[in-house]
């Protein structure tokens, strides 16, 4: 087989002899009772999930829910990273909990490799991407990234009022991503779409969610077609180039790797820029702290990224079993809250505080165990410089309306909208 002929024909029509996976009844509304039917798309969640968080971890440390077919939901340090380590018992062929999960025959690769994979499989799928997220391949990127967030901000000149998540934040990863991948950077546009199609669009009627996640892959698969037609020194050309067991990537694994790299590469850095520039717009403590004495921010960094860690992940729940004194079911949803986690007082101190100057500060913002973020050092350099160059360029600033700031649902939490007024110098 050659490399043309993986990609002639769509690779999804070739998956007839698959089973459907299992569809449950989507319910919405206002919840009940957190510990008994939680829903991280309710707009109280949404709006501020700590609170509700903390209670459910001082008298119901794991919550269980009926709706998304059935789940759970730990909230303390230890239970958290007890599962995302035990890939024994809970399986990650679907990390996004909705009311659809995928058939038990598409592990161990899943449908975006290596995050949906499990073991032994996943080890090889992530040993492909570790070349092009080194420290050294991330500090190559680190020069354009600055120039362009610095063309951002020259663009919101003479405006007293800016939208920091929509203006500034959002574009940032996307042009990285953009750049790795060899996807025309006018493009950005549609991958805000495709990422809010994935990650909340989860309560849609399924077909409408496969109609929308459908674009996405004729998106791909077009951009794979011409990078086979025109190779360049890019990540998609790498992965249509690749090999794994004597054999070249199969197409649905080369497009779910690019699906994975596009979505969870974009959202969750533009999710933590803008969550930081949040806080520090409404604490001008910190703001002119950082400002002051610039050599701390990567310190206050890594705490912004403790507190207001953007990403969850779910995780399958493999046969009946007793966990922990609760009875799960094989195919259960466990949502894993890296948030949670890194708000749990008896692992952090002052844990509910933003402590930017915080020495000791071991956060799970980029996951546990195997499928700890394979892209941590790009997210950090994004977000530095990010940070950096606002700063630099725009030292004094505050929340024009704290009423108008949106955050996304679902499981990357970062703010929509940011209103932000800046105070000439």
């Amino acid at each position: 087989m050659t490399v043309d002929d993986r990609f002639t024909q769509d690779f999804r029509e070739t998956r007839g002899d698959l089973p459907l996976g299992t569809r449950n009844e989507i319910i919405t509304g206002p919840v009940s009772d957190w510990a008994t039917d939680f829903s991280h798309l309710e707009p109280e969640w949404v709006a501020d999930p700590y609170p509700i968080q903390d209670d459910l971890r001082q008298r119901c440390p794991i919550a269980h829910t009926e709706r998304f077919g059935g789940g759970w939901l730990p909230t303390r340090y230890e239970d958290v990273a007890a599962i995302a380590y035990d890939t024994e018992h809970f399986s990650s062929r679907s990390i996004i909990m909705s009311n659809f999960r995928p058939p038990k025959e598409l592990a161990p690769m899943g449908g975006s490799p290596p995050i949906s994979s499990d073991p032994p499989f996943h080890h090889d799928a992530r040993k492909l991407l570790l070349p092009a997220f080194t420290k050294s391949a991330v500090a190559r990127r680190e020069e354009a990234t600055r120039a362009y967030c610095h063309a951002l901000i020259d663009a919101l000149e003479g405006q007293e009022v800016v939208d920091a998540a929509r203006d500034y934040a959002q574009h940032i990863p996307v042009r990285v991503i953009a750049d790795m991948l060899g996807f025309p950077p006018e493009d950005g546009p549609r991958f805000r779409e495709f990422i809010e199609n994935a990650l909340e669009g989860v309560n849609l009627p399924p077909e409408e969610r496969m109609e929308r996640m459908g674009r996405l892959f004729d998106y791909l698969l077009a951009q794979i077609r011409d990078h086979v037609d025109h190779p360049r020194d890019d990540l998609t050309t790498y992965l249509i180039n690749a090999e794994l067991y004597g054999r070249k990537l199969a197409p649905d694994h080369v497009a779910g790797t690019m699906a994975l790299l596009l979505i969870a590469g974009i959202d969750t850095t533009w999710s933590a820029i803008g969550a930081s520039l949040w806080h520090l717009a409404k604490t001008p403590a910190d703001r002119e702290r950082l400002v002051a004495e610039p050599g701390l921010l990567p310190t206050a960094m890594e705490e912004l990224l403790r507190v207001y860690a953007p990403v969850t992940m779910a995780r399958l729940v493999k046969e009946d079993m007793r966990w922990r004194g609760v009875d799960m079911k094989a195919d259960d949803w466990v949502l894993l809250s890296f948030p949670a986690a890194n708000r749990d007082p008896a692992q952090f101190e002052r844990a509910d505080e933003v402590v930017i100057d915080r020495e000791v500060n071991r956060h799970v913002a980029f996951g546990l165990g195997i499928h700890r973020c394979v892209g941590s050092h790009l997210a950090r350099m994004e977000l530095r410089v990010a940070l950096e160059v606002w700063l630099q360029r725009i030292p004094a600033f505050t929340l024009a309306d704290p009423s108008a700031v949106t955050w996304a649902p679902g499981q990357v939490r970062g703010p929509r909208t940011l209103p932000i007024r800046i105070t000439p110098g």
